[in-house]
């Protein structure tokens, strides 16, 4: 764990300065306030993904000197590889929804140490909510401390998604937001009891969302159940379960047929 006496009110300040300055150029319903483009095809990115990337560089690195740096927008450093303490951000997760005008997207910022998450901080202004969680220490929402689904019965699981496929035409879909980390705090805050992706995701995109769903006493792993480690020179897993821990056996049973198929062990 970390060395004692890391300033987390001032974790939680940037994370809060990084939402406020991303809300000020969204616009609900409409287009945000902010030049937007593809980095690929099916990827937009915006200025302000750009601007509250550099703001919190500039005060994640003034706390923490020595740490490590990995975030979305900025190109990636392999010197972070030799720190103990890594900085995982992601500026705007969710900017499909941020650039339509929708709600589903937030700032995201973790502490790593030594592969794994111990700090957590998530600001989606546009739905006045606010996530912190330290490890060990639990998770609050907006000052309310947060306990995960408990869900026993995989049939009839509550999954926030817009399609189901026949084989998983026994859950039950909830409303989806664009970002995934947020998805993930819906697990969290027992508004679902399950996440799940088959595909190739990125550390920034879920590092603080584990420990938000992890310290609110879900199971996070990747797709074929394995453990999440943070800070490896490829910064990406295979899929994600995000659930009620009672559940996810059965869910990486259900996903384990189309896990294989789409495996490519890289």
């Amino acid at each position: 764990m970390p060395e004692k006496g890391i300033d987390t009110a001032r974790i939680v300040a940037a994370a809060q300065e990084a939402a406020a300055l991303a809300f000020s150029h969204w616009r609900e319903g409409g287009a945000p306030n902010a030049k937007v483009w593809e980095k690929t095809k099916g990827h937009p990115v915006c200025d302000a993904d750009m601007a509250v990337d550099a703001l919190l560089k500039q005060r994640l690195a003034a706390i923490l000197p020595g740490a490590g740096w990995l975030s979305e927008e900025t190109a990636d450093n392999p010197l972070r590889l030799k720190e103990r303490l890594l900085w995982c951000v992601d500026p705007i997760d969710g900017t499909r929804d941020y650039v339509r005008g929708r709600s589903g997207w937030c700032v995201s910022v973790a502490l790593v140490a030594d592969g794994h998450p111990y700090f957590a901080v998530m600001a989606a202004p546009a739905t006045q909510q606010l996530w912190i969680a330290k490890a060990g220490e639990g998770v609050n929402c907006n000052g309310k401390i947060l306990c995960a689904s408990q869900r026993h019965e995989f049939s009839g699981a509550r999954v926030p998604t817009d399609q189901l496929m026949k084989v998983d035409a026994d859950l039950v879909m909830v409303e989806k937001p664009n970002s995934i980390a947020m998805r993930m705090t819906m697990v969290a805050c027992d508004r679902a009891d399950l996440v799940a992706t088959l595909r190739w995701g990125n550390e920034w995109d879920v590092a603080a969302a584990h420990l938000v769903a992890q310290e609110a006493g879900a199971k996070v792993t990747d797709a074929r159940g394995g453990a999440l480690l943070y800070n490896k020179p490829r910064p990406a897993d295979f899929g994600l379960i995000c659930c009620a821990p009672a559940i996810h056996e059965a869910a990486v049973e259900r996903l384990s047929e189309r896990a294989d198929a789409l495996w490519d062990g890289v």
